[in-house]
């Protein structure tokens, strides 16, 4: 196998099971958007409100708020629940740099968040 690119820690499942994962359903969830490309799309389409020297990609702030959604979130702070397991997840912005990119995104500085997704995805038929 090759080496992953995934910004999030591999996972090792165990039968012991002495280090239990409670939110297996975002885990699920994650490794889906990386192994469909939807995680590089969203990079990508995202590009412009990446800060120069930023540690956080706009494209993983919004892969993880998708994971905090399913895990029951409900406001743009539950991504501290993401946070709270590191080993898991891996390092999760701030709750002030999560905001300030919703905040830029919202303002629309760039071209439509959605048209850039749509002409970077890949054609599939389902």
């Amino acid at each position: 196998m090759g080496k992953s690119t995934s910004c999030y820690p591999s996972l090792v499942v165990e039968r012991r099971g002495s280090g239990v994962v409670s939110h297996a359903g975002a885990v699920a969830l994650l490794g889906t958007a990386q192994r469909t490309g939807l995680s590089g799309v969203l990079s990508e389409a995202l590009t412009p409100w990446r800060k120069p020297m930023s540690s956080h990609d706009p494209g993983q702030i919004v892969l993880d708020l998708a994971a905090a959604l399913a895990v029951g979130g409900d406001c743009l702070a539950d991504i501290g629940v993401l946070r709270a397991e590191p080993a898991v997840f891996g390092a999760v912005a701030s709750d002030p740099t999560v905001s300030r990119l919703i905040s830029e995104t919202r303002r629309g500085r760039s071209p439509g968040i959605a048209r850039r997704i749509t002409a970077s995805t890949p054609s599939t038929h389902w």
